[in-house]
């Protein structure tokens, strides 16, 4: 099939020859390898030459990481290694325990519910307010449901897991403010200074604690490692180095906000460096940049398709693909997480069958995957999956958010990793708000595909630019990764995010945690199952200074609640051990440890 033809097709455009359309499925495709100019799985330790860094910090257990990282890309990348896919089961014990600890939930919240109605008091019952729309007798109710019941009764018990707020950089280490709260966490305010305190005793207990810290205005926060952040590449440890001064000078001519669409007035130079710079470093004909990652993919999906297209999604892409593919308006099928096989079989369906009722043929097919699913901590097959859409002519899009700057021996991503090609790439996006310290996200794909979704993506039409001074973060960043800053510093920091990332895991695996993923991924869920266990591993580990992650239904599946740690190149060895040894202590005092006891 010809370049031309395949790209007229995916901007929806007819072809100039109408009378070969209705003849493209009958053309027997030729089943085609994935090239590959990059260097991908070869080796990753020949990528980066030991004698320029200092000494191995984990030279002890070094050949331990290399043999693990190489089994798991052989399995799962290179696919050199035959092996059976093996599979975290759920224990029977964890299993009853966590509908158990839902139930009790439940049926606590429907009963204090009851009893508030009865006896007419409550936190959340409804009290009569001068505004008209809380007369029920005449509105509708807003909040009735399931969810509603949920946020109540369920999640306002644990809230003060979530949405910490910081005050200072999310480096390896983060000042996290304290919060309290006078009606059982249905609401939660800030603490403000020792002197907010009612007693003196209580003052004595935050001073001694070997994690107070005082932040501006002698607020009271909490020092603590910071294991949650998507500060992969440790630009938020020193930026002060290696972006502060082209950022700060960035400044002087330009605004904070050009308050315009792309389209309009929202274009500087800078915007353009920026998409120059991607598309070189991915090796595509052009880029767009986009002021948030989120809707990048909410607002590019849309454009590329359309009704009487088909979407083949994995079942595990991120919310903003999901949202992304339904507002499209094409029909959309789900095949198993990283399962080539199912999605071969979905796409010879798809093509044979073609549409429902009418059975005319798709007007195109897109295959959307993650370089690195981000609540699983494991990277895309990406080698079968284009070989796939290749023999059968459909197009991929490859979502990099956590992957880019995070994989590869040079840090070009999931594509990098699995020796993929990115030509075989049709539409390539990510973000640059975890590995290059900014915010928004890119499209990278041909001159012509750029040009399309110029003019037809909301996110480029009608959204505000992103911000100067973050196009001159994410370019400098950027350099530094390429090593275009004239230093090693990007190198080091790629080598350092692979070494910590698969020591951390490895010493995960060695306490009998069930943790998800695979080696070379800087993203380690740990399985805690139980509802309980969701605050409580939050709290003790808040205790100990360790600011974490954990995520619950309805996030992730309702008996699959985690917690996941997000390992930086600024973490030290020193700091990483210590966060493990608390880690093993609070996995002894809420029974983790599922991969060697059915009871934790």
């Amino acid at each position: 099939m010809k370049q031309q033809s395949r790209l007229r097709r995916l901007l929806g455009l007819k072809e100039k020859n109408a009378e070969k359309e209705t003849n493209d499925l009958s053309i027997d495709y030729p089943e085609t390898e994935v090239s590959s100019t990059s260097s991908g799985i070869a080796s990753h330790e020949s990528s980066v030459d030991e004698d320029e860094f200092h000494d191995d910090v984990y030279a002890d257990v070094r050949d331990r990481m290399e043999e693990l990282s190489a089994r798991d890309r052989s399995r799962y990348a290179s696919h050199s290694e035959s092996h059976t896919e093996e599979e975290l089961k759920l224990p029977v014990f964890a299993a009853y325990t966590t509908y158990l600890g839902y139930a009790v939930l439940i049926l606590c919240g429907h009963i204090r519910d009851l009893f508030a109605n009865i006896f007419g008091h409550g936190r959340y019952l409804r009290r009569k307010t001068p505004y008209s729309s809380d007369n029920l007798q005449v509105f509708a109710p807003l909040l009735k449901s399931w969810e509603n019941f949920y946020t109540r009764r369920l999640y306002h018990r644990i809230q003060d897991c979530f949405n910490r707020p910081i005050a200072s950089s999310p480096g390896a280490s983060i000042q996290v403010l304290e919060r309290v709260s006078d009606n059982g966490t249905k609401t939660l305010e800030l603490l403000g200074t020792l002197d907010d305190l009612d007693t003196d005793k209580q003052r004595e207990e935050y001073e001694k604690s070997p994690h107070f810290v005082k932040v501006s205005q002698d607020r009271v926060a909490r020092n603590c490692l910071n294991l949650g952040s998507y500060n992969y590449l440790g630009f938020a440890d020193d930026w002060n180095i290696t972006c502060k001064a082209e950022v700060v000078r960035s400044m002087e001519d330009l605004p904070i906000s050009n308050s315009s669409p792309r389209n309009e007035y929202g274009t500087t130079h800078l915007h353009r460096e920026v998409e120059e710079l991607v598309a070189r470093f991915l090796g595509k004909e052009d880029a767009l940049c986009l002021n948030m990652g989120f809707n990048t993919n909410c607002t590019t999906i849309p454009a590329l398709v359309q009704r009487g297209d088909l979407i083949i999604s994995d079942e595990l892409n991120h919310t903003s693909i999901v949202n992304g593919a339904r507002a499209s308006g094409a029909a959309i099928r789900i095949f198993r997480h990283n399962d080539s096989k199912h999605l071969e079989g979905i796409l010879r369906e798809a093509i044979v069958m073609g549409r429902p009722r009418t059975r005319r043929p798709w007007n195109k097919i897109l295959v959307i995957v993650e370089g690195i699913y981000s609540m699983e901590g494991e990277y895309c097959d990406l080698a079968n999956v284009v070989r796939v859409c290749k023999k059968y002519g459909a197009y991929v899009y490859l979502d990099e958010a956590h992957s880019i700057g995070a994989m590869g021996p040079t840090g070009r991503g999931c594509s990098e990793y699995c020796g993929v090609d990115t030509s075989d790439i049709d539409i390539m996006m990510g973000t640059f708000t975890k590995s290059f310290g900014g915010m928004g996200g890119y499209i990278a794909a041909s001159k012509d595909v750029i040009s399309f979704l110029r003019k037809s993506c909301a996110g480029s039409s009608y959204h505000n630019s992103l911000s100067p001074v973050v196009c001159q973060q994410v370019i400098s960043s950027f350099k530094v990764v390429m090593g275009e800053d004239g230093t090693n510093i990007g190198k080091r920091k790629i080598h350092a995010l692979r070494d910590n990332s698969n020591y951390f895991r490895m010493r995960l695996e060695d306490m009998g945690l069930h943790v998800l993923g695979h080696y070379d991924s800087p993203i380690m869920p740990v399985m805690l199952y139980n509802p309980t266990k969701i605050c409580s591993f939050s709290r003790e580990c808040f205790k100990r200074g360790l600011a974490v992650v954990v995520v619950g239904f309805p996030a992730v599946p309702i008996i699959t609640s985690r917690a996941r740690f997000c390992i930086s190149a600024g973490h030290t060895r020193e700091q990483l051990d210590h966060a493990l040894r608390e880690i093993e202590e609070v996995a002894d005092k809420l029974k983790l440890r599922y991969a060697v006891s059915t009871f934790g």
